[in-house]
């Protein structure tokens, strides 16, 4: 679950856009004094993720406003499903709902994708995982909602870990220094905590990269043939990576080659919103003068 203190940073900073200065039709149209309850309702299935995010939209518009979660992250639903109910004053309601929709239709497509592609791999044992391809300030949402469909995280950022890639290679090895030595010489310079991982496009780079001691080998944009002789020339030496390319259609030939890990930018690049809505089912209040 992600902290409290983040998900409020981030739907506080959201609301502020929508309603930089109120809500001007609520504040127009509807009584001070109204209040009302409305539904979430899935109008597909799909999974459950952010429903925490949902309810601080809520709470930091009004505190008066209450949300009974009647689903919890993680879970799979069906269209026409009740997640939750929200009950309170009215306008607060409506200024809340669309951010809390947004973040949550987005969080929910995300935990809906990665579970497909989860069930997709079925039981070979490698792990789905997402990649820094993220919103630019939702990565927290985002990551959160990846676990929440069975996927597990790549690094957070570029401070948790050391990933050479191909253009970082490039310029370790323009002065004529052998992969090998060139990356041995990088991880003196490392924290002893660091993790070191190393992206090849080619077979022959593998030794090289197993010599300069990483510790992940990510192969990348390797047909299915090579990934099974890449998992047997690194042989237990490294965790094997396989990334590039991954589709639904795809993700099942290359979790059978026997990589480790499959990272799917796509889980959260491409993502679609998954539809769901907040209808308001009572007026427990009658409409009076505005």
């Amino acid at each position: 679950m992600t902290d409290a203190r983040e998900i409020d940073r981030i739907v506080g900073a959201a609301l502020d856009e929508d309603a930089p200065w109120g809500d001007l039709t609520s504040e127009t149209l509807i009584p001070a004094g109204a209040t009302a309850t409305a539904e979430l309702v899935a109008r597909e299935p799909g999974v459950l993720s952010g429903i925490d995010v949902f309810a601080a939209a809520f709470r930091l518009v009004d505190p008066r406003i209450t949300i009974e979660a009647l689903a919890r992250d993680g879970e799979p639903f069906d269209a026409g499903a009740t997640l939750a109910r929200v009950e309170g004053p009215a306008r607060g309601i409506l200024r809340a709902e669309r951010i809390g929709l947004n973040l949550l239709q987005r969080m929910s497509g995300i935990a809906t994708l990665t579970a497909a592609y989860v069930a997709a791999a079925g039981d070979t044992g490698a792990r789905i995982v997402d990649t820094r391809k993220t919103t630019p300030g939702l990565r927290s949402l985002e990551r959160q909602a990846v676990r929440d469909g069975g996927g597990r995280n790549h690094r957070r950022s570029l401070s948790d870990a050391v990933m050479a890639k191909d253009n970082h290679l490039a310029v370790l090895t323009a002065g004529g220094q052998d992969l090998a030595t060139a990356l041995r010489a990088a991880r003196e310079r490392m924290p002893h905590t660091a993790h070191l991982e190393v992206e090849v496009d080619r077979l022959d780079q593998v030794e090289s990269v197993l010599a300069g001691g990483a510790d992940t080998v990510m192969l990348d944009n390797f047909g299915l043939d090579d990934l099974r002789r890449g998992v047997e020339l690194i042989a237990g030496r490294a965790v094997v990576e396989a990334s590039g390319g991954v589709t639904l259609a795809t993700v099942a030939g290359i979790a059978a080659t026997g990589v480790d890990v499959i990272s799917v930018g796509a889980l959260t690049h491409s993502v679609r919103s998954l539809d769901l809505g907040l209808d308001v089912v009572v007026d427990t209040q009658p409409a009076g003068r505005p």
